[in-house]
């Protein structure tokens, strides 16, 4: 039987404290060699991406492909500007089990990771987190940077006034102070640990304004060699962290137009997350380090938290099952 979970699904079923620990673990078997991404392929059509992330696990006993579209069209219509969809194969028999809407898990898990880089990254007495953009990502990592470090106050940038005041009310139950900004500038100079969540294709962050300690994760680009959210003097002074060094260099506009610029080297973006937390590779090293990582999403991450999803709606009689060889 294929299991089919929609949106609402899993908006019912999604545990966020258990996501992280799972793209924690994800990204050390990545390390280790027990988990496989590939670089992904990406198909245009009429100014369509469309982006198969693939991964297997043996801890989840399963592949899957997240097929992503990426449609800058759908803005001028009201849809999202990208859509997704999980397809879960079992390791044991190939059997199909499960389909699975991946808006939620996209975002959950996508703060998740940037999480994770902030344990192992940012400075232990972070205390001021700051966002460029205030959507449903900026929610997603507030909430999941929070878990990671002791976070007082929230300094937020969006061009939408009324975007921000959205963000304020979803997080109220943190209890962090929020403060909206004039500026992306503004916002950078004075965080611990920033994070980028917009869709834009110019660098929206310089990193001349990086102040000694800072970590950033850049993470809202889309992943298109020609978008970037960070200039190559950002890439240049951070030590650079890689979620899969084959998926940034073939899919990261903030690295490959980095690397285009002269700004750095393949050397330098070849250090990935899993890397750092097994140990065998350095991240921070002192209070002054600036570090950045940069985040282009793997299919890896989509798998584990698929994984969780399946496992809980089976256990509690959730979502549809369908046979798909009758």
């Amino acid at each position: 039987m294929t299991l089919i979970l929609s949106h609402t699904d899993v908006a019912a079923l999604i545990d966020r404290a258990d996501v992280l620990a799972a793209v924690e673990r994800a990204h050390a078997d990545l390390a280790l060699g027990t988990a496989v991404v590939p670089a992904p392929p990406a198909v245009s059509l009429d100014g369509t991406a469309f982006v198969p992330m693939v991964a297997a696990a043996g801890s989840a006993g399963a592949a899957a492909v997240k097929l992503l579209a990426d449609l800058p069209a759908n803005q001028a219509r009201g849809l999202p500007v990208q859509r997704s969809v999980i397809l879960v194969t079992s390791a044991s028999d190939g059997g199909c089990e499960a389909l699975i809407d991946g808006r939620l898990v996209t975002a959950v898990r996508t703060a998740a990771a940037s999480a994770v880089a902030t344990r192992y990254l940012a400075r232990p007495a972070s205390s001021v987190l700051g966002l460029i953009g205030a959507g449903a990502l900026a929610v997603e990592h507030t909430r999941a940077v929070a878990r990671v470090r002791d976070i007082e106050t929230v300094l937020v940038w969006s061009r939408s006034a009324a975007t921000v005041e959205r963000f304020r009310t979803a997080v109220a139950d943190l209890g962090v102070a929020v403060r909206a900004m004039p500026s992306p500038e503004s916002v950078t100079r004075a965080a611990d640990v920033l994070c980028t969540l917009t869709p834009s294709r110019e660098p929206i962050v310089r990193g001349a304004w990086f102040g000694e300690g800072l970590h950033v994760n850049a993470v809202g680009a889309p992943p298109r060699a020609d978008h970037r959210e960070v200039d190559g003097e950002a890439m240049r002074r951070a030590r650079v962290i890689v979620d899969s060094r084959g998926t940034t260099l073939s899919k990261s506009g903030d690295t490959l137009l980095a690397l285009a610029d002269g700004a750095i080297t393949e050397a330098e973006v070849s250090t990935e997350l899993g890397q750092v937390i097994l140990g065998r590779a350095t991240g921070r090293v002192g209070d002054h380090d600036i570090t950045l990582f940069n985040s282009v999403g793997i299919g890896l991450q989509d798998l584990v938290t698929a994984r969780l999803l399946i496992d809980k709606a089976r256990a509690e009689g959730r979502g549809t099952e369908v046979e798909l060889s009758a």
